[in-house]
């Protein structure tokens, strides 16, 4: 599904990623941990062209991705939510749920799944994003980009200053796309517990390296909460 091929890239005089490969399989959930700092958002906005890559490769079903535009990328099939939602607040829920539709013909409707997903998001339609709590806008957030029915989907830290009752709503979301088949997701998360109950396969950055990879089902062998915790 999506291939990353020595990947570097630099702020200023500063390596923040070195010679990142990996592979995320179709239909599974791979998750990306790292402590802060380590260069895990850095990476996500290279995937989808919000920060430009220095040397390396990003292949999207074979195709190569590397240098084309964001919204190539999702039309493509990648979908991006990103650390801290970044929801317009005085657009209303249903407004934000129509920009997920910006690289979609005119006239598509939203899929009627996101609603059925998410009723809050139904109930609130007409409220503006920024009077919805923290939960509620990870909730918009992932319907916005569900709204392109991408193949891939990228989710940065969804669990980062939600509560608890509303990150087991996710954890049932996730299951239930990856469930359908036609979806993978890359997940990036610092919790642990959230990301190992997910979980198809693992990869662990320290300083802008990736270190470790493997089974999800091995994570607690390998020691990846110990690397976390250190």
């Amino acid at each position: 599904m999506l291939k990353v091929e020595n990947l570097d890239q630099y702020y200023g005089g500063s390596h923040i990623l070195r010679q990142i490969s990996f592979a995320v399989p179709a239909g599974k959930v791979t998750t990306l941990l790292g402590r802060n700092g380590v260069g895990k958002s850095t990476l996500m906005r290279c995937l989808m062209g919000l920060v430009k890559v220095k040397q390396g490769r990003i292949l999207m079903d074979g195709k190569e991705m590397t240098h084309a535009p964001s919204h190539d990328r999702v039309r493509a099939g990648l979908g991006y939510v990103p650390q801290g939602r970044e929801i317009f607040p005085r657009l209303t829920v249903e407004e934000n749920l129509l920009m997920g539709l910006a690289s979609k013909p005119a006239g598509t409707p939203l899929p009627s799944s996101i609603y059925e997903t998410f009723p809050v998001l139904w109930d609130m339609r007409k409220c503006r994003g920024g009077d919805l709590s923290g939960g509620q806008q990870q909730q918009l957030a992932i319907g916005r980009a569900l709204a392109a029915s991408p193949r891939l989907l990228i989710l940065d830290e969804p669990t980062e200053g939600i509560q608890p009752s509303i990150i087991k709503d996710i954890e049932k979301v996730i299951r239930h796309l990856t469930a359908q088949g036609s979806m993978s997701i890359l997940l990036v998360e610092q919790y642990y517990d959230f990301a190992r109950a997910l979980a198809d396969h693992y990869l662990l950055m320290e300083r802008g390296e990736m270190v470790m990879a493997g089974l999800g089902e091995g994570m607690e062998q390998d020691g990846v909460r110990q690397r976390l915790a250190v």
